[in-house]
């Protein structure tokens, strides 16, 4: 299925996120490595939306096309010269929705951007329900026909209940509220519908100013899609490591070639916060698995907090034991460095520990 990678920090050049980490998240769409190679390639379109630096409360820009990112010129290009403080970069395997840019992730409303990985099981047959509930204005936002943007619409249904959609900014507890109420929603009309397939909302919301994102199941054995975060000062390629420059979140640097990264970490308080379904290095100890029913945020002070989603799906242990057979079998597990040497793809690089 998909990939989603979230950046937040100080401005950075969106080639040192897309294109130039050898394991970017472009790479990442035709080359996911430590995975199964039973798994598509995500080559159903792509978006990036990001946020102006220079422009105080401005409303995020979108670049999205139906063709593989790899392969996108004009991408490569754009990449190399746009530089953000607040990115959301989705490549796209399709599930449901036709290929197209109106199908493309992350959508725009307003000041918020909105992504998913996963799928929600069962969706035709409880689409109208869901669309019943909408008002007027939301029933006619979505231009495409996928899930995730019905999902979109739903958020935005709910967010109008407690405040302005279309306000430059919003308090994170509300972001984060509205979206676990948003997931409330689906849940009760799975159950509505006798839907039994579990349904995978790794969903991404932004402000400009705060992230809000989500890794959960509707499930109680089955394991959610994939989601990491990392922090740190500066994310380096490797480089710069032995002397050579770094690409440090302070500034705008220009591009260096492809090469492996890092993400350094110089101080108490993070600079750089990623969040991504499968990691941009391979070193472990940048890595940070987020667990199943959770929800992240990141506050415009750059301080990353988690909550437990808490429901009928909900493990009450240290140690919840969850089968990855079913996000396996959809193509959104990361297989991690531990699992059998047979399922690891051949040549293919492993986390360094």
């Amino acid at each position: 299925m998909c990939r989603l990678l979230i950046f937040k920090g100080e401005p950075i050049v969106l080639a040192h996120l897309i294109t130039k980490p050898s394991h970017s998240i472009i790479n990442q769409a035709f080359d996911s490595r430590l995975r199964l190679d039973a798994r598509p390639v995500n080559a159903d379109g792509f978006g990036v939306g990001w946020y102006d630096p220079d422009v105080e409360n401005s409303t995020p820009c979108v670049f999205q096309a139906i063709t593989p990112a790899w392969s996108n010129r004009n991408l490569h290009r754009l990449a190399e010269k746009i530089c953000s403080p607040l990115v959301f970069a989705h490549v796209r395997a399709s599930t449901s929705g036709a290929l197209s840019e109106e199908n493309c992730h992350p959508w725009i409303y307003g000041s918020l951007l909105w992504m998913h990985n996963g799928h929600i099981a069962g969706f035709k047959n409880f689409k109208r329900e869901l669309q019943s509930g909408l008002f007027d204005e939301f029933f006619h936002f979505p231009q495409g026909n996928t899930d995730s943007e019905w999902a979109f619409a739903l958020f935005l249904n709910e967010l109008s209940k407690v405040a302005d959609p279309k306000s430059v900014s919003f308090p994170y507890t509300l972001l984060k509220e509205t979206m676990l109420q948003t997931i409330k929603r689906i849940r009760e009309l799975c159950i509505q519908a006798g839907i039994s397939e579990p349904s995978l909302l790794n969903f991404a919301v932004t402000d400009g100013q705060s992230v809000v994102a989500t890794r959960y199941v509707n499930s109680s054995t089955d394991e959610a899609a994939s989601l990491y975060f990392s922090t740190g000062t500066s994310f380096e390629a490797a480089s710069a490591l032995d002397g050579g420059p770094a690409i440090n979140s302070e500034e705008c640097h220009g591009p260096l070639e492809a090469a492996q990264y890092r993400m350094k970490k110089c101080d108490k308080r993070e600079r750089i916060v990623l969040i991504a379904s499968e990691p941009l290095t391979f070193e472990k100890t940048d890595w940070l698995e987020i667990p199943c029913q959770t929800v992240i945020i990141i506050t415009p002070k750059m301080n990353v907090l988690q909550f437990p989603i808490i429901d009928e799906f909900f493990q009450h242990t240290l140690t919840p034991n969850r089968s990855s057979d079913y996000v396996i079998g959809k193509g959104l597990h990361y297989l991690p460095v531990s699992a059998s040497p047979s399922k690891i793809c051949p040549g293919k690089q492993q986390w360094r520990k």
